[in-house]
């Protein structure tokens, strides 16, 4: 194929094996791409030969194709760069990571490199979406502890097997890859701590405080988890969304209440800003958690 038209056409490929990607090479740099691929009932295994180059998969592509997709990057010669959720892992041979096609990534290949992708539907892992969104771009590797040092040898050897097996084997070895695939990804999620999404979560709602629309399903929408899964993470932490955020709520009252330049405001506009559509229940709920009302507490902090 003559050079000018392969970059237009490497994309064409890959947008058809898994969903719509985007392609880039430096132009005085030769490159060379080749994939193999084969669908075994759910689960896609595809062989790539690539690079150097990046793939992209931007907010353009996710909204041109809305795959949900789940892919699994088992990387086997030389090394890539795998970007989604604000994390980048580096992938190097022997090395796993997965990436969510419902959500941009990107892949940097700093040369020629060889991997497997393996593509399921989303539902094959039987994570929540809270625990997908902690999952992409982290490195599984067979060097460290755990059931990765022991599966993803195995797991290159079945998907191996799977691709040069006949047909009444190929179902059986793709569904042993996907059950492994399965417990990586469900090991993966038990290693990483909550406490980053917590964090996560709590300081984009203390940034929207001021919204009075606020709800439950507003911040589960925002952090791509389900608003079971939300409910969770405040129960662990002994406490529901809603208190959670109505005591932040009233915390932001009485410092604006204390402040000196605010003293002008009426206790309906300090309601207001913080959050609170009613300004007699802002009372009510005041008084009941620091026993005295807004007003009392203003003219308290004034004489102080």
């Amino acid at each position: 194929m003559p050079p000018g038209d392969r970059v237009a056409a490497w994309e064409h490929t890959l947008s058809q094996v898994f969903a719509h990607l985007e392609v880039a090479v430096e132009g005085s740099r030769p490159w060379e791409g080749e994939l193999t691929a084969e669908r075994l009932g759910a689960l896609q295994i595809a062989t790539e030969e690539f690079g150097p180059g990046k793939v992209l998969r931007s907010a353009r592509s996710v909204a041109a194709d809305p795959s949900t997709h789940i892919l699994a990057r088992l990387q086997l010669e030389g090394t890539a760069l795998l970007s989604q959720e604000g994390r980048t892992a580096e992938l190097r041979p022997g090395s796993l990571a997965f990436h969510d096609a419902r959500y941009p990534f990107r892949i940097v290949l700093p040369r020629r490199q060889r991997a497997r992708i393996l593509m399921m539907p989303r539902a094959l892992l039987r994570l929540e979406e809270g625990q997908l969104a902690a999952l992409t771009a982290t490195a599984v590797d067979a060097a460290g502890e755990g059931a990765a040092a022991l599966l993803l040898p195995v797991l290159r050897g079945i998907v191996d097997e799977a691709v040069r097996a006949d047909a009444t084997r190929r179902g059986e070895l793709a569904r042993l890859a996907a059950e492994i695939l399965g417990t990586l990804a469900l090991e993966q999620v038990g290693r990483k701590p909550t406490s980053a999404l917590w964090e996560r979560i709590t300081s984009s709602v203390q940034d929207r405080l001021q919204e009075p629309g606020l709800t439950p399903q507003d911040i589960a929408d925002q952090h791509r988890i389900s608003l079971r899964y939300l409910h969770r993470l405040f129960q662990m932490q002994g406490t529901t969304v809603n208190a959670w955020v109505r005591t932040r709520r009233l915390e932001a009252a009485r410092a604006e209440l204390a402040r000196a330049g605010a003293a002008h405001r009426s206790i309906a506009a300090v309601a207001a800003r913080c959050g609170f559509t009613n300004p007699s229940h802002f009372s009510r709920t005041f008084r009941d958690t620091y026993g005295m009302s807004p007003v009392q507490w203003r003219s308290a902090q004034q004489r102080a």
